[in-house]
């Protein structure tokens, strides 16, 4: 359909799980694609490849975007590289679950700043190139967790819910600019990290779910499509729950 043909896209945490499907997704229809992890490894290089693949411009970066410095500096960097940024998806993300009783200072810290702080990083260091343009759809990562909570999960949910705060302030602020802030909530999506639970667990989580199976990568990777292409270009400031009726 090369619904984003002559777009830039910049997506974080992309070398692997929903980052790299959005990536790929985006590439296909014809957007170039530059995309960050934490490290330059064979993931890396074997996303850039497959993404390269599809007929596309293809580069990944080195850069952590829980630092303010880094993520100015990747910015740029795109900028230099690819002569604009159209779409960014802040996508970079942890966990450290644990019951509050138990959760660490650190493990707090550390799932807020990678996960909440990385969005207003990007989102910060690519504004003033969007607001140039008078143009931009900028997509954050979010999930169902931030919009019904979860025990267990007290500082994933905030990041996630901040997500949701956040996404609306930005798409009222920047809106006069042309820029649009959207969020997606996606619910259980098969990754490396749900393949991880047992199948006990695995089973229960999707019996709570009303479709009856655990999302795909590939299903994110269609919404975001859709807020980074110009199907949406009146739509800002909402939050889409990708979750399969898990929570409605």
């Amino acid at each position: 359909m090369n619904l984003l043909t002559g777009k830039v896209a910049l997506i974080t945490g992309a070398a692997r799980g929903i980052g790299k499907a959005i990536a790929l997704k985006f590439a296909a229809e014809g957007a170039d694609v530059a995309f960050s992890d934490l490290n330059y490894d064979e993931n890396m290089a074997a996303t850039e490849k497959e993404i390269a693949a599809l007929g596309v411009k293809s580069k990944g970066y080195a850069s952590n975007a829980a630092s303010f410095s880094d993520s100015e500096k990747l910015v740029n960097q795109v900028v230099k590289d690819f002569g604009k940024v159209d779409i960014l998806v802040n996508n970079a993300g942890i966990t450290r679950d644990n019951l509050l009783l138990r959760m660490t200072e650190q493990d707090w810290d550390a799932v807020l700043t990678v996960n909440l702080k990385s969005a207003f990083n990007l989102t910060k260091a690519v504004q003033r190139y969007m607001m140039k343009q008078r143009s931009g759809s900028i997509i954050n990562m979010s999930s169902v967790v931030g919009v019904n909570g979860n025990a267990g999960q007290a500082n994933y949910s905030a990041s996630k819910a901040g997500l949701i705060g956040f996404t609306k302030s930005v798409a009222k602020e920047l809106g006069s600019r042309g820029i649009r802030c959207n969020a997606i909530a996606p619910g259980f999506i098969e990754t490396e990290m749900t393949k991880k639970l047992s199948e006990e667990v695995r089973e229960a989580w999707i019996k709570t779910i009303p479709l009856r199976r655990a999302g795909k990568p590939e299903d994110v990777a269609d919404v975001a499509t859709f807020l980074a292409s110009e199907l949406s270009s009146y739509v800002s400031g909402q939050v889409i729950n990708v979750c399969g009726a898990m929570s409605t």
